[in-house]
């Protein structure tokens, strides 16, 4: 696999942390762990179900040191994060999510859940802006 680097650009390989100092391409020549910067998620930005349980996935496939704790933290918040929801396309796509981390493919997990993002936004402010009616 080719990749391209910015100068300053970060890479997370195999629980490593590489910034380089210049414009550069880096092929893998074997099957390894990895997480480009631009798709990092800091904890600041972790504010809805979704992009918390995109932290977690994050957690497993950056520090495969820590993957079983960081499991047991998604087994937990996948169950509260199912409860949060009920738009088909996000199920079906959590239970998408839930076959690849437990397959051990948080990548291709972390890529459904990035796809999921918009479709939490609207859903997400549709419930704001339209509260349950409460009986007085």
């Amino acid at each position: 696999m080719h990749l391209s680097l910015k100068a300053g650009e970060r890479i997370f390989i195999n629980g490593a942390v590489l910034r380089v100092d210049r414009k550069v391409s880096i092929e893998l020549l074997n099957d390894a762990t990895f997480l480009l910067e631009n798709h990092v998620l800091q904890v600041d930005d972790a504010t809805t179900p979704l992009r918390q349980l995109y932290f977690v996935v994050q957690a497993i496939l950056v520090d495969p040191s820590s993957a079983d704790k960081a499991l047991a933290v998604f087994k937990d918040l996948y169950a509260a994060t199912l409860d949060t929801f009920s738009n088909k396309e996000i199920m079906l796509g959590l239970q998408n999510v839930a076959e690849m981390v437990h397959s051990n493919r948080p990548f291709d997990a972390l890529k459904v859940i990035r796809g999921l993002f918009a479709v939490e936004s609207t859903v997400l402010s549709t419930n704001v802006s339209n509260p349950p009616h409460q009986a007085a």
